[in-house]
């Protein structure tokens, strides 16, 4: 047995010694840069590929079956003189004996100068389609593959194990990939790319690093990226993992303007073909000062994929961060609005659609809660369904134009200069004029071209909702928009102990927006409403109102001058501030009296029950016939207009007494009955802004009140003297001459 072991050593040895041999022959005597013709035909007939071998080839045979390409590169057979990729060197090494049993176990695999060319071609075919296609019958090299033959064959499904992959590691050095697109003229490339592993092994962790520069041409844009992590796949099961994912790098370009955004992101990939799920748990994710923390997962991959998830942003400067990367937000009121912006939500979407459900949004100290969805990303149909706690719409309104401003100043010292006159002279100064500087601005107001492109169903409701500075409770907003075409379908609101409600539409399909609004406020108090265009509002008291109005135009000042409509009104225990109204009638009372005032005027307030009539809107003036006021033993009967578009008033008011006589605050204009149911005139022009302060007395209308007393004296006089002396008739006939 000895022997025969000993023989059978020796047997074995001299058999790996004739192996050895052997390798060492074939590779040094057998050169294989002498078989050039034949590797590339055999390129061309098994492959279906063009193969040119520029460099020489290296090579060893065993244990390690090696290979050194130096300057090769492949074509397809349809175009063999454009490559599509080139390389300066692969190197690899394969152990001879596990390939018999179906294993490839490799050393380093290092591939230096790649240089891999996609492009697609006017009529949409790609030059990758033909990898691997041979030549049809009767086809010469160059000519575009003919209808059915696209792409390359699929060998057929094999039911054999799957080769097992073993290489130590792979190294890829200076790498280049471009895809161009002749029909968009759009290029991508990926430059530099370098790429190292370690051991590459199934149902193992390989490490993995890359790092390329990308960049595109519409726009041009380049990005410089660096990925790393493990990777872990199954090729059997279909499953692909990438743990401890890093992706980071920085963005430059045309959209950004000579900016630059450093980005990062990290988490656990994980793709499941054999269940057609995709996930991505623990992201992390930073773009210049924005955080944000999430998940995503995909579902149906092979079908209809859909996508569910969470996200979470931390606080951050949305206008900074927009800033940083040259998308700037539009100019608001407040300069330092959206500076604070944080968000948490859940995530759902598909192929065309996303939504932010639960949603929790947070905007420079407002809370919103609900849902933000687009239904139809190719149309962008944006949904909303929001309800805030507080929000105050005046820091994000666009800030006035320097025009805008210029005709604000002038018009308020207009007014100013107006009230200090007739403040000083308690209304016996002549009439104010009428205004005359605009009182509305010209800044374009409706983005019209966003407009018409929107598709928007919004519900907004709001706790408080602050506008024009009038605090707004339990506020309410649904509008629709499609094709330049919104509908207000509501507006409403409570403002103090009152309410309001507005519905109405604004199209903007044509070249001048057109808006129509109906409206009807219930006690709203006015002087919050005048507040917008005054600080200090001539007048008080709870609104109610019903009305529609329409105008055309893209400015305040157009769609003003445009105003056309009709409305009712009637201001309940109303006040006029710093009214002079009593005084006015004080004065009319004593010239009737043909008297003089001692007393200094009084300055307090006059308030009315009631005050109320009807508007007709035509071109943006206010016509008022019918003027009802009534005062504590005064009726005030008026007639007038407001023209809305430089606010100025021109009224004409007959106060009469009723039926308190009391004491009037001067002897002068003591009242008798003999000024019972007489109508003192009186006349109102000016700024709308003065209020009764804009009133004086009419003075000839108060002459033709004194004929009138004089005359009812005198009939008083011949009804006393002659009694019952005569007969009526003659005192009938005595009074008509009085009146002629």
């Amino acid at each position: 047995m000895k022997a025969f072991g000993k023989i059978l050593g020796i047997f074995v040895l001299g058999l790996l010694l004739i192996l050895v041999a052997l390798g060492f022959a074939l590779t040094h005597l057998f050169d294989p840069n002498d078989y050039k013709d034949e590797i590339r035909k055999l390129a061309r007939d098994r492959a279906h590929v063009e193969l040119t071998l520029n460099g020489d080839i290296g090579w060893s045979l065993f244990p390690w079956l090696g290979l050194e390409l130096h300057d090769a590169s492949v074509a397809t057979l349809q175009n063999p003189s454009t490559p599509f990729a080139d390389l300066q060197l692969l190197g690899l090494s394969v152990r001879v004996l596990p390939l018999l049993r179906k294993e490839v176990q490799m050393s380093d695999v290092r591939v230096d100068g790649l240089n891999l060319k996609l492009a697609r071609d006017a009529s949409g075919h790609g030059n990758w389609q033909d990898i691997g296609t041979p030549l049809a019958d009767g086809q010469q090299p160059t000519t575009p593959p003919t209808a059915g033959n696209d792409g390359p064959q699929t060998p057929p499904a094999r039911s054999e194990r799957p080769m097992k992959l073993d290489i130590d590691s792979l190294t890829v050095n200076n790498a280049t990939v471009t895809y161009s697109d002749a029909q968009s003229g759009r290029n991508f490339t990926a430059e530099s790319i370098q790429l190292s592993t370690g051991a590459v092994r199934e149902s193992s962790d390989i490490p993995v690093k890359l790092t390329a520069f990308l960049g595109t041409n519409q726009p041009q844009m380049r990005a410089r990226t660096e990925l790393a992590g493990q990777l872990r796949f199954d090729r059997v099961l279909k499953r692909y993992q990438f743990e401890d994912m890093r992706l980071s790098g920085e963005v430059s370009g045309e959209p950004l303007q000579g900016k630059t955004m450093t980005f990062s992101t990290q988490g656990q990939l994980l793709a499941d073909l054999a269940a057609n799920v995709a996930d991505w748990s623990n992201l992390k994710l930073s773009a210049n000062q924005l955080r944000a923390l999430g998940e995503l997962h995909l579902r149906n991959l092979d079908s209809d994929p859909q996508l569910a998830g969470a996200l979470s942003i931390a606080q951050f400067d949305l206008r900074a961060f927009l800033d940083g990367i040259a998308q700037p937000l539009p100019a608001t009121a407040d300069p330092t609005a959206l500076a604070q912006v944080e968000l948490v939500a859940r995530l759902q979407g598909s192929k065309n659609a996303l939504a932010l459900e639960d949603l929790t949004a947070k905007v420079d100290g407002s809370t919103f809660n609900g849902r933000l969805a687009v239904d139809d990303i190719a149309r962008q149909a944006v949904r909303l369904q929001l309800k805030a706690d507080r929000f105050n719409a005046d820091r994000y309104l666009p800030p006035q134009s320097k025009d805008a401003e210029g005709q604000a100043a002038a018009r308020k010292a207009e007014v100013q200069g107006t009230e200090q006159a007739a403040v000083a002279s308690a209304g016996t100064t002549p009439l104010p004029n009428a205004p005359s500087k605009e009182a509305w601005s010209d800044d374009r107001l409706f983005p019209v071209e966003r407009l018409r492109a929107l598709d928007l169903n919004a519900d907004l409701a709001f706790g408080q909702l602050t506008l024009k500075n009038v605090a707004i409770d339990n506020a309410a907003l649904r509008v629709q928009s499609q094709a330049g075409l919104a509908s207000l379908q509501t507006l409403s609101g409570e403002i103090a102990n009152g309410r309001f409600e507005t519905h109405g539409s604004l199209d903007v399909r044509g070249d001048t927006p057109q808006l129509a609004l109906q409206a009807q406020v219930q006690r709203v108090p006015v002087e919050l409403i005048l507040k917008a265009q005054n600080p200090e509002p001539p007048l008080r008291g709870g609104l109610n109102l019903t009305g529609e109005v329409t105008a055309s135009g893209n400015s305040q000042k157009a769609l003003v001058e445009t105003l056309n409509g009709n409305a009712r009104f009637n201001l309940d225990n109303g006040v006029l501030v710093n009214a002079n109204l009593e005084q006015q009638l004080c004065q009319g009372i004593a010239a009737l009296n043909q008297k003089s005032l001692t007393s200094e005027p009084r300055g307090k307030d006059t308030a009315f029950r009631q005050l109320g009539g009807t508007l007709t809107l035509r071109d943006g003036v206010a016509n008022n016939p019918d003027l009802k006021a009534s005062i504590r033993g005064l009726l005030v009967n008026g007639k007038g207009a407001i023209d809305l578009r430089v606010l100025g008033l021109d009224y004409t008011l007959g106060v009469v007494v009723e039926g308190d006589k009391g004491d009037m605050p001067d002897p002068a204009c003591q009242v008798n009955d003999r000024f019972a149911n007489v109508e003192v005139p009186i006349r109102c022009r000016g700024p709308l802004e003065l209020g009764a302060k804009a009133c004086r007395l009419d003075r000839d209308g108060l002459a033709s009140v004194g004929a009138q007393l004089l005359r009812n004296r005198v009939e008083d006089k011949i009804d006393d003297k002659l009694g019952d002396k005569v007969s009526p008739q003659i005192k009938d006939a005595l009074k008509g001459l009085l009146k002629r």
